[in-house]
């Protein structure tokens, strides 16, 4: 079954609390929070505070991706109220040692690639996550357009996936995922979608979600 984790980057944050109940009503798997450092990308979101306070008001997973140059001097932290942490490939640290960081906290690792970077490159990681994400825009900034390219990187993900027995890997596509781009990402083999301003710009969330999930599931 497809997952949805509704980005929460375009929500209006003076609404935020409104906003999660909305996502938690409309029966979202789990939350995706965007950390932008301004470095790693030329955007800043948002960080520790924001995080924490989403942790005491739900009960939702915290699909925590890491858009930032250095992961590993805060995995610690971020760990402290994630269900996984996703660093990227493109970053400046040790992957595999801060894969590694990241379990030894008891929580889920996953990896990103940028869509320039060969999903291949991220092969040898394989065996220490649980989720690959795939970008399907350049990160660091919500509302873009789906890249069609992401669609065959997906593909050959999953059957290298299969390939080497790993049948139960999470594949998320994060990036331009609405209701005309969700079905092609999730035929491809993406199992997780992420999804902003599709969900939270939508008069009806609730709505939109099942609409998304419908699609997905054709």
């Amino acid at each position: 079954m497809v997952k949805i984790s509704p980005s929460i980057l375009t929500a209006d944050f003076l609404e935020l609390k409104g906003v999660v109940r909305q996502l938690e009503e409309a029966g979202v798997e789990m939350l995706h929070i965007d950390v932008m450092d301004g470095d790693f990308v030329p955007n800043i979101s948002i960080g520790f505070p924001v995080i924490d306070s989403l942790a005491r008001h739900t009960e939702l997973p915290l699909d925590v991706h890491l858009m930032i140059q250095r992961p590993q001097l805060y995995i610690e932290r971020f760990a402290k109220n994630a269900e996984r942490i996703t660093i990227h490939y493109e970053s400046d640290c040790d992957v595999a040692a801060t894969l590694k960081q990241i379990h030894d906290c008891g929580v889920k690792a996953a990896i990103s690639v940028k869509p320039k970077t060969p999903v291949s490159e991220i092969y040898p990681y394989l065996d220490m996550v649980e989720m690959v994400l795939i970008m399907s825009v350049e990160p660091g900034f919500g509302g873009q357009s789906y890249i069609p390219e992401a669609t065959e990187k997906i593909r050959e993900l999953r059957a290298e996936c299969d390939r080497r027995g790993l049948a139960d890997m999470d594949i998320q596509v994060d990036g331009g995922i609405n209701f005309k781009t969700a079905g092609e990402a999730a035929k491809a083999g993406a199992n997780i979608l992420v999804a902003g301003s599709a969900i939270c710009d939508a008069a009806d969330m609730k709505q939109a979600v099942a609409e998304i999930r419908r699609l997905a599931a054709e």
